[in-house]
């Protein structure tokens, strides 16, 4: 008797799936159709970025030999369309490239390529910060000490990443600026830093030697 109980209560329970198949099958076939195309869609992106990127890569390294054989112009042409480009990461790479090529022939114009780059907010804040260093680098030698420390200050905060580099730029500024009193700020800053390069201690320790003694109160 217990058997045909159960054979009943099967056919029931295929009658209501037989029901619920035919009420929400084409949702469910849609719903599969949609995950397949939605894997296959990713799957496809996955592939054109990786060939994007392999391609970004080799035509990054062609550029890089093109100034490594000393064609500086066509080296920063490549590098330029390069930036227009290619993907995130090589772009910013290439554009920090393509001002570097710039300032064999024009520090300048090689200056206001970081300088943009700087402004950039989308590059991430650490590639910002060192295209404020090169740019300030370029310009050591005729800017203002009061234009290189509205460049600077920011970089040469105790925790920045590139404050070594800007606290000797900084100090430099100030002292091809006749300010004694910023430049023994700046090696001052230098000196205290416990993590402050060996080569660049040494450098500011040769720059101190030149300024005037303090005077004695």
């Amino acid at each position: 008797m217990s058997e045909l109980f159960d054979e009943v209560d099967e056919e029931v329970r295929r009658e209501q799936f037989k029901k619920l198949w035919d009420k929400y099958s084409i949702y469910f076939i849609a719903l599969m159709v949609l995950i397949v195309a939605a894997v296959g869609g990713w799957r496809g992106y996955q592939y054109f970025e990786a060939k994007k990127a392999a391609e970004a890569g080799a035509a990054f390294e062609k550029a890089v030999e093109l100034s490594e054989q000393g064609k500086h112009a066509e080296a920063e042409t490549a590098f330029t369309d390069l930036a227009a480009k290619a993907p995130s990461g090589y772009r910013t790479l290439a554009r920090l490239r393509a001002a570097a090529e710039a300032a064999s022939r024009d520090p300048k114009a090689a200056a206001k390529l970081y300088d943009d780059l700087a402004a950039d907010r989308s590059v991430g804040g650490e590639w910002q910060d060192l295209a404020r260093i090169r740019a300030a680098g370029l310009l050591v030698d005729s800017a203002s000490y009061a234009d290189m420390l509205q460049r600077l200050e920011a970089s040469a905060a105790p925790k920045s990443t590139f404050r070594h580099t800007a606290r000797e730029l900084l100090a430099l500024s100030a002292w091809r600026n006749n300010d004694t009193t910023a430049a023994r700020k700046w090696l001052d800053a230098i000196a205290e830093d416990g993590e402050t390069p060996p080569g660049l201690r040494s450098r500011a320790e040769a720059l101190a030697a030149l300024l005037p003694p303090v005077a004695k109160s």
